[in-house]
């Protein structure tokens, strides 16, 4: 059956007028209480189907609470878990898990974006089989676009907009009695003509203390989805907040809460940070709320609170760089936050502000990824490359802004490429000339948008799924050739920062040249990085690219605690270099003069003792590095060291320099 035969097949009069008399006494519900299926689509981020989605399972609970009886679905997790098709028919498959969820009052889909072709193209297929099931969605994916979906989908009955829990309570009650949605604030509906409403926005929840816990009850259990990706973190979202006060260019967030930001209180917080304890698979708290730090007094208080319960459950959250000092970061790390994700978008104030990121121009970056690094949190950070009005220099700032922070221990970086998303200002002003490129799939679309069905609709109704879209190539100054520099860029040197971040930043200095000019270097040489370095000739450089090469095997290394053998084993690699590395890289970080060549100095890569996978570099005599050579010759040759070695070895052995032979 074609989409658009399975969407045109009962008119929406028709079909409005079946739902007259929709109440409901179901097992579970209360009196007058409705059956209903929520459900989000499916897509194939990994991230993403490693954890149940909080919205869903808010709103899941809040329905119970009104006394409704709640089905939910996570068809990503279907997906992952082989309980649907992959492929052309996964949108049908999973429309066909859904009605095998049986008879509901409703069916409502939470999308974003990247879901939304999806959900569409399932709805279609539901309402085929359950023609008198009125069918909603809700979600950030719907943003800006409602009335275009429900002029063209008559498969939608109505479109939540914005926070929906009460929204969605109005309607249910409705519906049991009527197909008249008129006046339910935060609705967009067609009536039973055909025509399309939209009533006025609902005021946000004044306390979110009180809405429903999350049911947990109605998905899988936490550890059926780490088992899926293997995900050995344990990281357990939890809705801790809601909306943005801001209204980034790039983005719809603070659009869809209508700029209103609120965290839960503290009380209600702390209390599902500390449940996690009990929960099987949960090892750490993903604070969802956008921006963690807003309400400066509310984020201190939390840490406060979880100071004096231990810190039992390490958390990570989203926030700005102009939203945490010193003092904040140091209370979050002591209460257990080990990672922040940090939208920073460019290093130039100017592309910031140009892009309404309301952020204060004299801000330094790279001193809040310092502040983190030293209290020992983690700093994801996320900017985007080519927002429009970006000139080359501006570009080559934010690179080399990246290159500098890849110096910091254990900094992660992010590149993305501009998404003009429905409901945001940069889709307003540049949507219509955007377009899919193809083997470019945008962040926000990753894993969604694969199937013939969903294609098909993306390419059709262009202006509501941009989320599949980049930037028309003729704003770019370099036209095409310059988005797939952009695209390569994004993609490639995130793994070079991770991978060799002092060989790339030694790079800059040996060729004076700034970052964006040395990818373009490289990039078109067509071969590896460590490649490259070598064909440069320098002692300088090829001694640095020794050093991070040792450290990524040591690192990848799975070091057992108990050596088992009869041999002590060294832990890592040893390493002569005629430069002094710990110089060398100092003379990275603060940019100060690099290091003269001297007598060559022993060095040993070993792993770190932090609980972050990593390595660290330790300084050793000749006498040291002989003996763990040796060491390893004879592990390697399964000899026996001779006597005398042993008393060296018991001082390596408590310098986590080696592991000594245990008895299990």
């Amino acid at each position: 059956m074609r989409l658009e035969a399975a969407s045109a097949e009962l008119a929406p009069s028709a079909w409005c007028g079946s739902l007259l008399g929709l109440e409901s006494k179901v097992p579970g519900c209360s009196d007058g209480g409705m059956k209903l299926l929520l459900a989000s689509p499916p897509h194939a981020d990994t991230f993403g189907y490693s954890m149940p989605p909080p919205g869903l399972l808010r709103l899941g609970g809040e329905m119970e609470k009104e006394g409704h009886g709640v089905l939910l679905e996570d068809l990503a997790f279907g997906l992952a878990a082989g309980r649907i098709e992959n492929g052309r028919e996964l949108c049908r498959s999973a429309a066909k898990r859904l009605t095998a969820r049986g008879q509901v009052d409703l069916l409502g889909l939470s999308v974003m974006g990247a879901t939304l072709p999806a959900a569409l193209a399932i709805a279609a297929h539901y309402r085929a089989s359950n023609p008198s099931t009125p069918i909603l969605l809700g979600g950030p994916g719907t943003t800006g676009t409602d009335r275009g979906l429900l002029e063209r989908f008559p498969q939608i009955l109505a479109i939540v907009r914005g926070e929906g829990e009460h929204t969605l309570a109005q309607v249910l009650e409705r519906l049991a009695k009527t197909t008249n949605l008129s006046g339910i604030e935060g609705l967009t509906w067609r009536d039973g003509q055909g025509q399309v409403h939209s009533e006025k926005e609902r005021a946000p929840r004044q306390d979110l203390g009180a809405v429903a816990p999350h049911a947990w009850h109605l998905l899988p259990a936490l550890i059926e989805y780490k088992q899926l990706t293997g995900e050995a973190e344990g990281l357990t979202p939890l809705d801790s907040g809601r909306g943005c006060a801001y209204d980034c260019s790039f983005c719809t967030i603070g659009r869809f809460w209508n700029r209103r930001s609120r965290p839960l209180p503290v009380p209600r917080l702390l209390h599902e940070i500390l449940a996690l304890r009990e929960m099987e698979g949960a090892k750490q708290a993903y604070l969802c709320h956008d921006i963690f730090g807003a309400d400066r007094a509310h984020a201190m208080e939390l840490c406060t609170e979880l100071i004096e319960a231990g810190a039992p459950v390490p958390f990570e959250v989203r926030a700005r760089i102009d939203h945490l000092d010193p003092e904040l970061l140091e209370s979050m790390a002591t209460a257990g936050c080990y990672r922040v994700l940090l939208g920073i978008e460019s290093a130039s104030a100017t592309m910031r502000a140009a892009h309404q990121k309301n952020m204060r121009r004299d801000i330094d970056p790279l001193r809040v990824v310092d502040d983190c690094v030293r209290v020992g949190i983690v700093p994801i950070l996320s900017l985007i490359l080519g927002l429009p009005g970006e000139t080359e220099k501006q570009r080559a700032q934010t690179l080399d802004l990246c290159s500098q922070a890849a110096l910091r221990a254990c900094v992660s970086i992010s590149l993305h490429l501009v998404n003009p998303q429905p409901g945001c200002a940069l889709s307003e002003e540049f949507g219509e000339g955007s377009a899919a490129v193809p083997n470019i799939a945008p962040d926000m679309a990753l894993g969604s948008g694969l199937t013939g069905e969903e294609i098909a609709l993306i390419e059709k109704h262009p202006d509501l799924f941009s989320s599949f879209h980049l930037l028309s190539p003729h704003l770019f100054a370099g036209g095409q050739a310059e988005l797939l520099e952009i695209a390569a860029m994004a993609k490639g040197l995130p793994e070079l920062w991770r991978r060799y971040p002092r060989t790339f930043a030694l790079t800059l200095r040996h060729r004076r040249e700034n970052s964006l000019q040395v990818w373009r270097h490289f990039h078109g040489q067509g071969r590896s990085f460590p490649g490259w370095i070598r064909s440069l000739d320098d002692a300088r450089l090829k001694a640095c690219l020794a050093w991070e090469q040792a450290s990524i095997r040591v690192a990848a290394k799975r070091v057992q605690t108990m050596n088992q053998g009869l041999i002590p084993r060294p832990c890592g690699e040893t390493l002569t270099s005629p430069f002094d590395l710990e110089q060398l890289a100092e003379a990275l970080l603060t940019g100060t003069d690099l290091p003269a060549p001297q007598v060559e100095t022993h060095f040993a890569v070993v792993p770190s003792a932090h609980r972050a996978p990593g390595v660290r570099t330790l300084r050793i005599a000749p006498d040291v590095a002989r003996i763990l050579d040796l060491l390893e010759l004879k592990q390697t040759r399964g000899e026996t060291p001779p006597e005398q070695l042993y008393s060296a070895i018991q001082t390596l052995q408590k310098n986590g320099l080696v592991l000594t032979p245990q008895t299990p």
